[in-house]
């Protein structure tokens, strides 16, 4: 088992791509923290878990709220001694042109990617370094990390915004043993993704499917979305590189729709 008495922590487990690192991690042989905002999501999944024969814990976590981010990190490492591993991959997505966003908006989105990705790595790193046994922390970015798209300015900026934390991260964290890199997935077909869908036909004025073929998936080599499957193997890849070797970079998996 790749991952075998590891402690990983990942936020926005109770559905879509969380829920499927956090299988793959109990998988791998980790302890899961399943983090969410839905309590009730977050309990079915570890109940998933556990029912597979691994080990879980849900955890009711608002990213954005530093009293709850704190006090559910040090839960964490207190029942299982420490953190070895963070994906930091809570989000969500509001589409709009520009001048159409309120700053209510654009400062939800930047507080759900951003403040979220900060205040979990301030939380879990103390506990990395004081192991001596290092960490991975992984966020959790887009294609839009690299590319820019209509309609999305917050979640755009804040994408890229992710690279450059990693990077600092990775700079900090290296003399620890601490990893920091970034998964820059395409269109996975998640909520998240679908509720995308009838948004951009009615802003941009064309059906859903030419949503489907001709903005999300017309720059892939095959026509297809990226799957849950995709990512988290990608996740357990970082999460298990034995060394500093990989640091401080971000890896597309979009069947072609980025090649950065």
């Amino acid at each position: 088992m790749k991952l075998d008495g590891k402690v990983a922590v990942v936020t926005g487990a109770g559905s879509g791509i969380g829920r499927a690192i956090a299988l793959i991690y109990a998988r791998e042989g980790a302890k899961v923290a399943v983090a969410d905002l839905n309590e009730t999501a977050a309990g079915a999944v570890t109940a998933q878990i556990v029912q597979l024969g691994g080990k879980a814990m849900s955890v009711a976590m608002d990213v954005t709220d530093e009293s709850a981010v704190t006090a559910g990190i040090s839960s964490i490492a207190t029942l299982w001694g420490g953190v070895d591993i963070l994906v930091s991959n809570a989000g969500v997505q509001i589409v709009h042109p520009l001048e159409e966003f309120s700053f209510s908006e654009w400062k939800r989105m930047l507080a759900i990617h951003m403040d979220g990705a900060f205040l979990t790595t301030r939380a879990c790193l103390p506990h990395m370094y004081a192991s001596g046994r290092g960490g991975s922390v992984i966020y959790m970015g887009s294609v839009h990390s690299k590319e820019a798209s209509v309609l999305k300015a917050p979640y755009v900026a804040a994408k890229h915004g992710l690279i450059g934390l990693a990077k600092v991260v990775a700079k900090e964290g290296g003399k620890h043993g601490v990893r920091a890199n970034v998964i820059c997935p395409g269109f996975v077909r998640t909520p998240l993704v679908d509720k995308q869908i009838p948004e951009q036909a009615k802003t941009l004025g064309i059906s859903e499917a030419d949503v489907i073929s001709k903005v999300m998936l017309k720059d892939t080599v095959d026509g297809e979305f990226t799957t849950l499957d995709d990512v988290a193997e990608v996740a357990l890849m970082f999460a298990a590189f034995p060394s500093n070797a990989l640091t401080g970079q971000s890896l597309v998996v979009s069947h072609g729709w980025s090649m950065q």
